[in-house]
């Protein structure tokens, strides 16, 4: 039995959805695995049923409580039909990769219906070559990209004969609840959030406390410390240092790129960095060109970039990140330097003292008027994510997966650039603001060339390429 307190949003995703009253800010996932034939459905139909019974919370919907009590919570759907969120269309016309992102793209910009569970697939069949694609529509409130692997997780077999998974597991009682209820569990988990927040408090007062008797100086630059790796987190941010990508709008374009991975990695050591390092820094190059071919020049630019705080134990799925926001370095032309550069900055958030407090952040800045919260995020220049993803050949049903675009919400941002690795290769989704950046595809060439330079740190290297067409 689900303890109650789990069935609750925590503070980011609670923040996340209020946000999601501006259409600008929606918390979308979308992601395109590419086979190279179809899936056998009735395969993929029962490993999907599998999987939600596992991770139930696929089968309950978002709801909210009365007078906002408590956050938004999600309870098991009586009605759960899994025929409503798995589909199965023809490509349309000209049946190639660019056909399944358009279909992809208008389901990103389309929202979910919430009377039902936050998530769709869509089977697209009869591709060129006999390929076929899975379109993932997912809410963020759902999973996260970490947790999306370890569900995708179980769908796929190792091998292309499907495996046998043994007997379908049972599904978990639906208890259904009235009203009465419901305003009895809000003021229950009020009741219990308040009483570990004190506890939580006394904890740590208590704690402070011993270590301001023992060093009175060290115990106050310790809660300076703390104090401002917050302020950090939940400061205004009143412009946008962009000079062209600025204008916003709720048209999305989607592209995507193809990178040899241990090329990349090698770069990063070569700076002293890690592949996020170079990631980042492909990215960055491509937006510095981008700037350049509109005659501006932008010495930094505004990252948000989600970091996971997923511990070992915790359950698939969910969504367990906390987003940073910080400028990092685009004007330095030499790769070398821009990687080290980035290196310092990312490693020290991932050491931050804020990090710890992330839900408290979150929970201020749901107190702030949502024109204020809002424009914060549309004030960010971009969104990236680097999700490990697997290494060795999965199948689906009988089919190879070939290739797998991740699409992360722009969340206000001119784009999201997500990278997942597969096969030695990091494939790319590219979610651009069609009002931010006016000409997606100089965007896409500009990041190309970026990525390209960071690759010559190594010498000869497989190219930087489209995505699978």
């Amino acid at each position: 039995m689900v303890e109650l307190r789990d069935s609750y949003l925590g503070p980011a995703d609670s923040f996340a959805v209020a946000m999601e009253r501006d259409p600008l800010l929606r918390s979308t996932i979308v992601a395109v695995a590419l086979f190279d034939s179809s899936p056998d459905l009735t395969v993929l139909t029962w490993r999907l049923d599998r999987a939600t019974r596992l991770s139930p919370v696929f089968r309950q919907r978002l709801t909210t409580t009365k007078l906002g009590m408590a956050p938004p919570r999600f309870r098991s759907d009586p009605e759960f039909d899994l025929s409503l969120h798995l589909r199965r269309v023809a490509a349309p016309e000209p049946r190639t990769f660019e056909s399944v992102l358009e279909f992809a793209r208008v389901a990103g910009m389309t929202a979910f219906d919430p009377a039902r569970p936050l998530w769709e697939f869509t089977l697209v069949e009869g591709l060129t070559e006999g390929r076929a694609a899975l379109i993932m529509k997912v809410h963020h409130a759902l999973t996260d990209g970490i947790g999306g692997v370890q569900l995708i997780a179980r769908l796929v077999d190792l091998q292309r004969e499907p495996s046998d998974l043994g007997a379908m597991p049972e599904l978990s009682e639906v208890i259904s609840t009235g009203p009465l209820e419901a305003w009895r569990d809000a003021l229950s988990y009020d009741l219990m959030h308040a009483t570990r927040s004190v506890a939580s408090w006394l904890d740590a007062a208590s704690t402070r406390a011993a270590r301001f008797a023992r060093d009175p100086v060290a115990a106050i630059a310790d809660v300076v410390d703390v104090v401002t790796s917050i302020a950090r987190f939940v400061r205004p941010v009143t412009t946008t240092l962009s000079p062209v990508m600025r204008d916003r709008r709720l048209g999305r374009h989607y592209a995507t790129l193809d990178v040899p991975l241990e090329p990349m990695r090698q770069a990063g050591k070569l700076a002293g960095g890690t592949v996020n390092d170079s990631f980042i820094a492909g990215v960055t190059g491509g937006l510095r060109r981008y700037h350049e071919r509109f005659d501006a020049h932008v010495e930094s630019l505004r990252l948000t970039m989600p970091i996971s705080v997923r511990e070992e134990g915790d359950p698939e799925g969910g969504n367990r990140i906390t987003l940073v926001r910080f400028e990092v370095p685009v004007s330095i032309e030499d790769p070398l330097r821009r990687i080290r550069e980035i290196n310092v900055k990312c490693a020290g958030l991932r050491n931050d003292r804020a990090l710890a407090w992330s839900d408290a952040a979150a929970t201020v800045l749901q107190l702030l008027p949502s024109s204020i919260t809002g424009g914060m995020l549309k004030h960010v220049d971009f969104v990236a994510s680097n999700i490990p993803g697997f290494a060795f050949p999965v199948f689906v049903g009988g089919a190879e997966l070939i290739g797998f675009y991740p699409f992360g919400p722009t969340l206000g941002a001119a784009l999201n650039v997500v990278l997942i690795s597969y096969r030695g290769t990091s494939h790319l989704g590219i979610n651009m603001d069609e009002g931010a950046v006016s000409d997606p595809e100089l965007l896409l060439t500009c990041l190309h060339e970026g990525f390209e330079e960071v690759l010559a740190l190594v010498g000869e290297h497989e190219a930087v390429r489209r995505g699978v067409a």
